[in-house]
């Protein structure tokens, strides 16, 4: 039976990448092409997207248009590119609202995830459309302590624990309605899970893969630039 396409994706690329020193970490080379390159190449094996919007800093948008131009015989889906706004809630409100295509579920992803799977993506995406809500994560390796005042107040269990991370899949009108109660209650979220689960909706965890890495400081792409290589052996 053929997937349908029934999602769209949300790349969040609005940030100010104030721990890489400035540069542009999404536009910043990575393998064979660039940080974006990856990330829209992975989305656009996934049968189950529709389309993509690329959410970035308004400054930002004529170059990220042109990046996406580069590859644009590439993609298999339609790819627009809308301003960000003061903060993650705000920028993927901004990115719904520029959705232009039939979509039922919306998959939100950090664009400094370059290294996500398409099979996981798939993958989440399964989960969402059985349980409404469900985010990629992976158990926690390390053991992890609650501190106050700098001294160990408690140690969780660590089978419990999990690293959350991105695409997180939602029903677009849940995600809608998850919105709404945020607004109305004045509420910024940080964490697009924390939003849904605020409504009173269950999120699924996914189990994802430990490469899908988030680049946030330059040290980062030197094991991403690994991760790769060991991906093509």
């Amino acid at each position: 039976m053929m997937k349908q396409k029934d999602t769209a994706a949300i790349l969040v690329c609005a940030g100010n990448a104030t721990r890489m020193g400035g540069i542009h970490k999404i536009l910043h080379p990575l393998g064979d092409s660039t940080v974006l390159h990856q990330v829209l190449r992975s989305f656009c094996k996934c049968k189950s997207i529709a389309g993509l919007v690329v959410i970035c800093r308004e400054k930002d948008i004529l170059e990220f248009r042109s990046a996406i131009a580069e590859i644009e015989s590439e993609l298999t889906c339609p790819v627009a590119v809308t301003a960000g706004g003061d903060t993650r809630q705000q920028s993927v409100r901004n990115g719904v609202s520029a959705i232009s295509f039939p979509a039922k579920y919306i998959a939100i992803h950090d664009g400094a995830r370059p290294l996500i799977r398409p099979a996981d993506i798939e993958k989440v995406i399964a989960d969402a459309r059985r349980t409404n809500a469900a985010t990629l994560g992976v158990p926690v390796k390390d053991t992890i302590k609650v501190v106050h005042g700098g001294f160990i107040d408690s140690t969780p269990e660590r089978a419990s624990l999990w690293q959350t991370q991105t695409p997180q899949v939602f029903r677009l009108d849940v995600y809608r309605d998850a919105m709404r109660l945020a607004a109305e209650q004045g509420k910024d979220y940080t964490d697009d899970c924390q939003l849904v689960e605020a409504l009173g909706v269950s999120v699924m965890m996914t189990e994802g893969s430990y490469s899908n890495i988030k680049l946030t400081t330059p040290e980062d792409f030197a094991v991403a630039e690994a991760l790769l290589l060991k991906e093509e052996q």
